[in-house]
């Protein structure tokens, strides 16, 4: 937000400052400063975060024993207030400059330069306005304009006080603070003071105006201060934290700042990363391998000059997108790292590695006042939770950890038959720390009157070392001292709902602090360390708590420490050992150093790009590997698929004879004996052979541009290798040769291709391409496919040999064996297909098949028509068992390559083959293509096939989100032909109250009525039967709210699709009560009777009983017990839509009374527990 001072006849910049509001004995509001740093005195200068300007001025009123502005040292005390940052003032100046003439001056002035700081400084002024109606007065540099340091900056607190030098009680000022660079070289304020109050105006209070004879005085406070960490008031643009401190950050991907503040910590935990380093990955270098993107993260941060993704880190823990912008506890993800990495270290000499660094050990004990007898447990500890609340500093949590609770009384402890009942003390004692000290500060807890978690932003001090020998057993070993010195401090900035982290570290044993916020790291005073991350209200620097008003409470820091490292200081030079290039596994650095290579590689390919034409060439190699249409796939891979056309790629300027040779030297022939022919795009899609090259002169790129209308970015090839040479060594081509005087000949040659439908294997295949005179007939070809084939003279009698020609994909017609290849159309680069066949089966130039044949099964052809169509319909579809209907351990996933014209029954025999079952208990589902859980069960018709079930009809959303590739099967009890005579029910059956839930579904006889629903839960649920455990009632819930009781004769075929049904065994005391208005329909929501959720009943009123008996019904209904109960709110809740709860707070209030009308609920008011499992992530986890 700086003013950028317009040169010479340019356009002034409009303004970029607010005007500070002063009137005496009050205080501003604190507002952001300019470079968004915290300002609190009244005095200084506020500028809005948008750069918007308050439009009020006050006017400081002298008084009879007004300040003077000659008074240098009493006015710098008034307009130089300390600063928030307290940071060393370097040099305090005074600089005045006597403005004569000030109706004539110029629209811009400068004034005479100063020195302050060592460095050059003058006042601009816009003596009528920097494109406002107010007087505009900066500081600026006094460099000249060539003369600036590039990386020069110096942080300035200043005031500008302009006052009348015949009486300099008249005056007025603004205060302001900078960093000054050479791109930011002024700063000041537009809006100083109104041009018309200057002038002929008495100045309030007085009867002289400011501005006096056309003569003012400017007097510059400039203070220079020490910018300690270099980043004092920074913009932060450009910034480089690896140039600046050494180090580099990490980016947040989302919500991952409070992953990013514990990694730098464990990265900077030395001895940590020396034993992540230890971690045998050389195995298993893989992305999902949590250990091994753990040491390529610290491998990063130690190599790179800029901040560092956390992507592969993630993506190994397995979390997905959603878990990447949900905040999770810091304290859980590093316990759930340390086991995790833990486990990769089982059985290596560094398995106990972690525990040496982390764990220590505490004593829970109950020990007897009065006899010799004490019941204790000793445990590892990884990292301490000490209470915020009700203690001021770490020391006093310590304590309260410690604290000894005295058993006497009525609560005395039993120890034994022994000793009965006795005194006795009860505590836990600490008998060892670890060498590093995670303290896990209880800043957010649940607040019993509000009845949710609030964050605590109490003050709470920590000190920089401490000695935690007060707090160990007497019998510990003290050999060594255990005083403990800081090394990190994370902080937690915001509130319950939105915060974001970071953290303060020290990386050495001595040195500066830094501070690690997502991708920036600077350096860090102890003052932003300590005293800025003890929460509690904002401190003025004389230390005492800002009130802005004296009506309003104190502002709180949003920013508190809320866990802390410290180190033990005999095992800082073990902790913090120094990591070198020795200690990095060297498959990690030949990785990087591979993976650098690569970019690099991409990056030179990248820039050189446009001096290079891929060219994509098909050999007989390539066709031969070739089984499907055309010649070849150009999409293929060559690294992959032997099929795929091989790929070169050369400089455009090369010639085509240097494509010769290089093609001839892959496939190791000799480049005279190698021609190309140019593939063209056909009005028929194909793709084909047109003509050779016979002049290759011209370059890649010459040829390519000439090529017919082509949809690829690569010159696409056929190579034709010669058979015969001559004496010269030469090559003959069939056709298209070239005579000695240039001239090119083209006899009555066609170049054909070959592919063979082999009815035996089921498969097509390039065969060879040959030459043949056009004026042949079609049957002339078959002693040519003889004799490449090898299949001698003559084939048996019964077989004959039957031809296609490939005209597209899904056009295959027969070829005519009388009939001449001129007249068949046959021409340059076309596909001829012939198969074997037996003469009773077949006749050459076969017409359409009859209905019947077609009706035959499709898993077998037997002519190549027949396979071109399974070729142009064939798909891979990827099968799962239903992920709650079959079991995926006993049928594990598969694929089949299968004809989509298919029927429904079809696919379920060619499946059931697979799985071994029967076919018609075979039931199909869709997957869902967001989240690829199953959709809807396919309904089998008689004109349903794959094609239809893959890609329905339609182009609505539901259609769009459904896979095409992929479906779920369930394995059924019974066929799909009896499963259709009956009726899928969920059903909830809650076995324990409402506390626990098990879903089922059932099948019942759609004829069938409730009676027959509860029996099949019944052996379903494998739950005791109604004559053993007791009369089960059904009935139907929705939107978590009671809907009605069914009838046991109530038809199962009514039964709501839009309800949730429900089961649970009737209480003794209701199993007699017919009358349904002594009941209440009972359901649960959170703060607002809308926001219903959990599993509505039926409870029974009692006429005349005190609601704390009733409470305790409802706790034996419910199931629930102990504080989940008892933080539960009764209210009665109307019907009506818009009704206020009437919350039941009297233990002598009775329900029956209070509810009623027969519309009235009973509502339980207490937190939805399962919304965040809903709607977030769930439990935080580590797969990698």
């Amino acid at each position: 937000m700086t003013n950028t001072t317009p040169s010479p006849g340019s356009t002034p910049p409009t303004s970029n400052f607010a005007q500070l509001t002063i009137t005496k004995d009050t205080h501003t509001p604190e507002a952001p400063s300019p470079n968004a740093m915290a300002v609190a005195p009244p005095e200084e200068h506020i500028v809005e975060p948008n750069g918007t300007e308050t439009e009020d001025v006050a006017i400081i009123e002298p008084e009879s024993d007004a300040l003077l502005a000659t008074d240098h040292a009493a006015m710098r005390e008034l307009v130089l207030p300390p600063l928030v940052e307290e940071p060393r003032i370097l040099e305090d100046q005074v600089h005045t400059w006597a403005v004569e003439s000030w109706r004539s001056l110029a629209k811009k002035e400068h004034g005479p330069i100063f020195q302050a700081g060592g460095y050059p400084w003058r006042i601009l002024l816009f003596p009528f306005g920097n494109n406002v109606d107010q007087c505009s007065i900066y500081l600026e540099h006094g460099f000249e304009a060539n003369g600036i340091p590039d990386d020069w900056s110096c942080c300035v607190q200043f005031a500008l006080v302009l006052y009348n030098p015949n009486n300099p009680s008249i005056y007025y000022h603004h205060s302001a603070h900078h960093r000054f660079t050479k791109e930011e070289s002024d700063w000041g304020f537009t809006r100083f003071l109104e041009v018309r109050k200057m002038f002929n105006v008495a100045w309030e209070n007085s009867d002289r105006p400011l501005v006096e004879n056309d003569t003012a005085c400017i007097s510059a406070y400039v203070r220079v201060v020490e910018d300690e960490t270099g980043v004092l008031w920074h913009n932060f643009n450009n910034y480089d934290s690896k140039k600046e401190t050494g180090y580099v950050g990490l980016k947040n991907q989302g919500a991952t700042c409070y992953l990013n503040s514990l990694l730098q910590s464990l990265y900077f935990t030395n001895a940590f990363r020396k034993a992540i380093y230890k971690i045998p990955t050389e195995e298993e270098e893989s992305m999902s391998n949590s250990a091994y993107t753990l040491q390529r993260l610290f491998y990063q941060l130690q190599t790179s000059n800029i901040a560092v993704g956390t992507n592969e880190l993630t993506k190994s823990f397995g979390w997905e997108t959603r878990h990447i912008f949900e905040q999770q506890d810091v304290q859980e993800l590093s316990r759930k790292l340390m086991e995790r990495m833990e486990e990769k270290m089982k059985g290596t000499e560094y398995e106990k590695v972690l525990q040496e660094i982390f764990s220590g050990k505490i004593k829970t004990y109950i020990s007897c006042i009065n006899v010799p007898y004490e019941s204790s447990r000793t445990e590892d500890f990884w990292d301490v939770q000490l209470n915020v609340s009700g203690n001021k500093h770490l020391l006093e949590s310590f304590q309260d950890y410690i604290n000894v609770e005295k058993l006497d009384g009525e609560n005395q402890y039993f120890a034994g038959e022994q000793y009965k009942l006795q005194d006795a003390n009860k505590g836990v004692i600490f008998q060892s720390f670890p060498d590093v000290l995670h303290l896990q500060l209880k800043r957010f807890e649940y607040d019993i009157q509000r009845d949710t978690m609030m964050k605590i932003n109490d003050r709470y001090e920590f000190p920089e070392e401490f000695d935690a020998s007060l707090y160990l057993d007497k019998d510990a070993d003290k050999s060594e001292s255990w005083e403990y010195q800081l090394h990190g401090v994370l902080v937690h900035s915001g509130d319950l709902n939105a915060g974001h982290y970071y953290a303060f570290l020290k990386p050495n044993k001595d040195g500066w602090w830094y501070k690690y916020d997502d991708d920036k790291v600077t350096k860090a005073t102890k003052r932003e360390v300590l005293e800025e991350n003890f929460g509690g209200p904002y401190r003025t620097p004389n230390g005492h708590a800002r009130n802005p008003s004296q009506k309003k409470t104190p502002v709180m820091r949003p920013n508190s420490a809320y866990m802390l490292v410290y180190i033990r200081k005999c095992k800082l030079d073990k902790i913090l050992t120094p990591v070198t290039g020795d200690d990095t596994p060297e498959h990690l650095h030949r990785r990087f150093e591979e993976e650098v290579a690569a970019r690099e590689a991409r990056r030179k390919e990248r820039e050189e790009q446009h001096l290079y034409l891929g060219v994509k060439v098909i050999t007989e190699a390539t066709f031969q590997q070739h089984e499907g249409t055309d010649l070849t796939s150009f999409e293929a891979n060559p690294e992959s698929d032997p099929a795929a056309p091989r790929f070169y790629r050369l400089l455009r300027t090369a010639t085509m004879q240097e494509l010769v040779t290089t093609i001839a030297a892959d496939i190791d022939q000799d480049p005279k004996r190698i021609r190309v022919w140019i593939m063209v795009n056909r009005q028929n899609k194909t793709i084909r052979p047109d003509q050779p090259v016979m002049d290759l002169r011209p370059t890649i790129e010459e040829t390519y541009n000439r090529a017919a209308a082509h949809r690829d970015q690569a010159l696409r090839v056929w190579v034709e290798v010669a058979e015969e040479v001559n004496a010269s060594g030469e090559a003959i081509w069939p056709t298209y040769q070239g005579q000695s005087n240039g001239v090119i000949v083209k006899n009555d040659l066609i170049l054909l291709f070959l592919k063979w439908f082999d009815v035996e294997s089921q498969s097509l295949k390039g065969v060879c391409h040959t030459y043949i005179s056009k004026e042949k007939k079609v049957e002339e070809l078959v002693p040519l496919i003889m004799q490449k084939m090898g299949w001698g003279d003559k084939l048996p009698g019964d077989e004959k040999i039957q031809l296609w020609e490939e005209i597209k994909p899904n056009m295959i017609e027969g070829l005519k064996a009388k009939q001449s290849l001129k007249a068949a159309e046959l021409q340059d680069g076309d596909i001829v297909c012939f198969q074997r066949t037996h003469e009773r089966k077949s006749r050459l130039g076969l017409g359409d098949k009859s209905p019947e044949e077609s009706s035959k099964n499709l898993d077998r052809f037997e002519d190549a028509r027949e396979y071109y169509d399974f070729l142009l319909n064939k798909k891979l579809v990827k099968f799962h068992a239903h992920t709650q209907k079959s079991d995926p351990e006993k049928y594990h996933p598969f694929s089949l390559v299968v004809n989509t014209k298919m029927s429904y029954d079809k696919l379920s025999e060619k499946v059931a083959e697979r799985l071994g079952v029967n076919p018609t208990h075979l039931r199909f589902y869709t997957v869902n293509a967001s989240s690829g859980n199953p959709r809807t069960a396919v309904k089998r018709g008689p004109n349903q096939t794959l094609l239809t079930i893959l890609n329905p009809a339609g182009y609505g959303q539901l259609n769009m989100n459904q896979r095409h590739d992929a479906l779920y099967f369930e394995v059924l009890d019974m066929s799909l032909a009896e499963l259709d005579t009956k009726k899928s029910i969920k059903i909830t059956y809650l076995s324990e109250g409402i506390t626990k839930e098990e879903q089922f579904d059932v099948l019942v006889t759609k004829s069938g009525q409730v009676d027959d629903l509860v029996e099949a839960l019944v052996k379903k649920a494998k739950i005791p039967s109604e004559e053993e455990g007791g009369r089960i009632r059904v009935y139907e819930t929705s939107n978590h709210k009671f809907f009605r009781e069914l009838d046991r004769t109530y038809p199962v075929i009514s039964i709501n699709d839009y309800t949730s049904v429900v089961a649970e065994r009737i209480p003794q005391e209701e199993l007699e009560v017919k009358d349904a208005t002594q009941f209440i329909s009972v359901f649960h929501f959170q703060g607002e009777s809308s926001r219903a959720h959990g599993m509505p009943f039926k409870f029974l009123l009692k006429e005349g009983e005190k609601f704390s008996d009733t409470k305790k019904r409802l706790e034996k209904r419910t199931g629930l017990k102990g504080k989940s109960f008892e933080k539960i709110k009764f209210a009665v809740v109307r019907r009506a839509q818009y009704s206020r709860p009437l919350y039941l707070t009297e233990v002598d209030d009775v329900l029956w009374d209070v509810a009623a009308n027969e519309d009235d609920y009973l509502g339980l008011d207490h937190p939805d527990r399962t919304r965040s499992l809903r709607n977030g992530v769930g439990d935080l986890f580590l797969k990698g």
